[in-house]
């Protein structure tokens, strides 16, 4: 089956500077794909080839089996990262309209909006202003507007961004609904938790450039494990094995000791546990701490962030 959004070979120059550098990502159908950066790693300059706001200096895109998205931009929800609604036109009014924009009759956009409104917990905000409604009603009320005309594509520009804790979690059950409804969904974020929870597949850049694609899990896969051992004995005799790396005393209390273990490479509970008894050190607490998507993020881009463009490691 042939990609939702394919881009290829992506460079674009803003003057003399390089804004992407040889980006190639590709979305496959019924995908949460999360496109990962920091602010100003061009997150959203793609988004906008994609979406053929902009054209590229090289390289190719296709969306939905189309050259641009303008030509399939009924099928396609785009939320982008500036926010903009008319302001005097109430929330149902506004969805409906920009419903309407996307092909819908006049009656069953007014009606899908107000479905939306209701199910997302706006119902008693429906025919409210706009400019009465909070920040994050009214950032609630964009991401509905991308919705109505049912996409088979949301491309949703930092959606989280501006939204309370609630209202993430309200979004985010809102991206699972799309999912599960067979959308196809591309994100950018630089909250790595959300695309830890929400994404089947994520795209890391920095300055540009691809860093990692792939799953979380293999995110994750890229930094060792780290585990937490709580003992009163010497545990000197762990740096046998070869699974192990570096290891730190954390904390003491009394006898007893925390100690940071870093393995190199996949060391089992079971052969840790084994170890242990085999060479009489006992154990009072333990525990595994897996890589987070944020420390693999750091890992990759961390060190770059202060780096001009084109000179990237």
């Amino acid at each position: 089956m042939a990609p939702v959004i394919a881009l290829s070979h992506i460079q674009k120059y803003y003057g003399d500077q390089l804004a992407l550098d040889d980006l190639s990502l590709s979305v496959e159908p019924g995908e949460v794909f999360g496109f990962l950066g920091q602010n100003g790693a061009g997150k959203s300059t793609s988004i906008r080839i994609l979406l053929g706001i902009i054209d590229p200096d090289g390289g190719s895109r296709q969306v939905l089996g189309a050259p641009t998205a303008l030509e399939v931009s009924q099928r396609i929800g785009y939320l982008p990262e500036e926010r903009g609604l008319y302001k005097r036109m109430s929330a149902e009014r506004v969805i409906a309209y920009l419903g309407q924009l996307k092909g819908m009759d006049a009656a069953s956009a007014l009606e899908q909006a107000r479905i939306l409104l209701q199910r997302y917990g706006l119902g008693e905000a429906a025919k409210k202003r706009v400019q009465q409604l909070s920040k994050g009603m009214a950032q609630k009320v964009q991401v509905l507007s991308t919705l109505v005309h049912d996409p088979d594509l949301l491309i949703l520009d930092e959606p989280f961004s501006g939204l309370d804790p609630v209202n993430q979690q309200v979004l985010e059950g809102l991206v699972g609904d799309m999912k599960r409804a067979g959308k196809t969904i591309l994100f950018s974020t630089h909250v790595m938790q959300h695309a830890e929870r929400l994404c089947d597949r994520v795209c890391i850049i920095a300055h540009g450039r691809d860093v990692f694609t792939g799953t979380v899990a293999e995110a994750r896969a890229l930094l060792p494990s780290r585990m937490i051992l709580r003992t009163a004995d010497d545990i000197a005799p762990l740096k046998a094995l070869p699974e192990v790396g570096q290891i730190s005393a954390i904390r003491q209390a009394g006898a007893l000791v925390d100690y940071e273990i870093e393995t190199l490479s996949h060391l089992s509970v079971e052969r840790l546990v084994a170890f242990c008894a085999e060479k009489a050190i006992g154990i009072d607490y333990f525990t595994m701490i897996e890589p987070s998507l944020h420390d693999v993020f750091v890992h990759l881009v961390g060190d770059d962030q202060n780096r001009p463009l084109g000179d990237v490691a």
